[in-house]
């Protein structure tokens, strides 16, 4: 099920909110990045936000998604960037404010369903046309 993620405000005062789920939850999470925009009282300046989470060998990393300017670019669009929570949001530059929405799913194990969409039957595959070279 899709949930409305609330958001959060970084500020000079609150650089950083993280996102977690319970430990003993056996479900699994997914957290969308949709939109990250400067409010009321930003100041013309940089603000960089950057994401922090773990790779696949379990290691911390931060990646900057978002560099927003009052001036030039106040809002960007992330289009639902996907990410597995604990994960950080940290205001890396600047004063902000600056707010995060997007939205929670939660996939119970149970659910399994979303495994079985992405094979295709061998009846399927059978049905796919063949893939034609390019034409030159």
């Amino acid at each position: 099920s899709n949930l409305l993620f609330p958001g959060c405000e970084l500020t000079a005062n609150t650089k950083s909110y993280t996102f977690q789920v319970d430990e003993e939850d056996d479900s699994d999470h997914i957290l969308a990045l949709s939109v990250v925009c400067l409010t009321d009282g930003a100041k013309d300046e940089c603000n960089v936000v950057e994401v922090i989470g773990r790779n696949h060998e379990n290691q911390e990393i931060a990646v900057p998604v978002a560099n927003l300017k009052l001036s030039c670019q106040p809002l960007l669009s992330l289009d639902n960037f996907k990410l597995q929570p604990p994960v950080t949001f940290r205001l890396a530059a600047g004063s902000g404010p600056v707010h995060l929405a997007g939205w929670h799913r939660i996939m119970h194990r149970e659910d399994a369903s979303f495994e079985e969409d992405d094979d295709l039957s061998e009846e399927e595959e059978e049905e796919l046309a063949p893939i034609m070279p390019a034409k030159k």
